[in-house]
């Protein structure tokens, strides 16, 4: 049985993992490894470990990494204690090859701590562009210490070769997050106002907003523009969902709760919806708004229109039901007025794949098979 190692450190990347765990799982030629760190085992962020195992799955290694502290030092020291344990988790799973999705910080050293171990490494989400965001730089990094790749457009596909990676080895499979929407059972509007315990208004909008972690304007500065923005609102409900423990993060959940405090009846915030509420939200939200990628790959699935704020998503590929606008609360403004107008009915075609990626993952790790070896050699084009 070939040792198969999932790392997750987030309530949205497990999430995006969900079914490609199930499978892994049910795999008789597979045995699963199932890593568990970052904000899942944090208080602050809802102690979402505790969800895996109500999934079913049984943990294999907890890896305790997360400081009280958003800062870069910070950040650099959870990183280097994430190095030390995960050097030890790897030197006794022994796994054959380790999965990691997207670009986070707990990512880049799973990877490093995978690279020195000489055990191959599986990455998805690979060749995507985030200019905002210092996750541009991992995801880059990962890409090159990994062997297989699965990308989510052809396009996207195409950096990992231009990074120097072997064609036969880089598979555009779609976003593996629309795997959700296909096969989860959404909640209907009666059974979604009851688990978040708010009636929906004639307008709702469902907000997270992360750190762009590159750019020098205050954090606090930007979301004030945010909420400034919302405040001009009538009769719109505010659903906020927390950011990540990225850095500054704190800042952004602060101003999220005075704000919630002020305004209770048309607001309410969640450290984590959970992918069903948070998916069963989209198709009654007029809009969603901030900087997160659920805006670029599962928003536009049910056209309901993303305001998409700052540099943070700046590179990723966008549909036509995507509005760009600068942290101003003019601009802001004025792309919510063009979501409220927009056309939930138009059709076309979603660049990221309709939604059956963790099978076609599933495929290839069986079938085309796992990297004897890590050595691998450039692709010059």
């Amino acid at each position: 049985m070939k040792k198969i190692c999932v790392i997750t450190a987030t309530r949205a990347e497990y999430g995006l993992l969900y079914w490609l765990i199930k499978g892994l799982d049910e795999e008789s030629t597979v045995q699963l490894q199932l890593i568990v760190t970052g904000m899942h085992l944090s208080p602050e962020f809802g102690l979402t470990w505790e969800k895996i195992e109500e999934d079913g799955f049984s943990i294999t290694r907890k890896i305790e990494i997360l400081l009280s502290s958003d800062s870069a030092v910070g950040i650099s020291k959870s990183m280097g204690l994430a190095q030390i344990s995960f050097a030890e988790a790897y030197e006794q799973l022994k796994p054959d090859i380790v999965i990691i999705l997207g670009d986070r910080t707990e990512a880049l050293v799973a990877a490093n701590a995978a690279l020195i171990a000489n055990i191959p490494i599986a990455h998805i989400g690979g060749g995507e562009v985030t200019e905002g965001a210092y996750d541009d730089s991992i995801r880059h990094c990962i890409t090159k210490m990994s062997h297989i790749h699965f990308t989510s457009t052809d396009i996207y596909r195409k950096r990992v070769i231009q990074l120097g990676e072997n064609p036969k080895t880089v598979y555009n499979l779609g976003a593996i997050g629309l795997d959700n929407i296909k096969k989860l059972n959404l909640l209907a509007r009666d059974s979604f106002e009851k688990s978040i315990k708010k009636k929906l208004l004639k307008r709702n909008l469902l907000i997270t907003y992360h750190p762009v972690t590159l750019e020098k304007t205050s954090v606090s500065i930007q979301f004030q523009e945010l909420l400034e923005a919302l405040d001009e609102l009538k009769n719109t409900l505010l659903i906020f969902t927390k950011p990540n423990s990225d850095e500054n993060g704190r800042t952004i959940i602060q101003h999220i709760e005075e704000y919630v405090s002020s305004n209770q009846e048309k607001s309410i915030a969640f450290a984590s919806l959970g992918q069903l509420r948070y998916l069963s939200a989209i198709p009654y939200m007029d809009a969603v708004v901030g900087n997160s990628s659920s805006g670029i790959y599962e928003a536009p699935i049910f056209n309901t229109p993303t305001i998409n704020i700052g540099d943070r998503q700046k590179g990723r590929i966008m549909g036509p039901s995507i509005f760009n606008c600068r942290s101003i609360k003019k601009e802001i403004i004025k792309s919510l007025d063009l979501a409220f107008q927009y056309d939930k009915t138009a059709h076309w075609d979603h660049p990221y794949g309709q939604g059956n990626t963790s099978e076609q993952i599933m495929k290839v790790l069986i079938k085309v098979g796992i990297p004897s070896e890590p050595k691998k050699e450039f692709y010059d084009l």
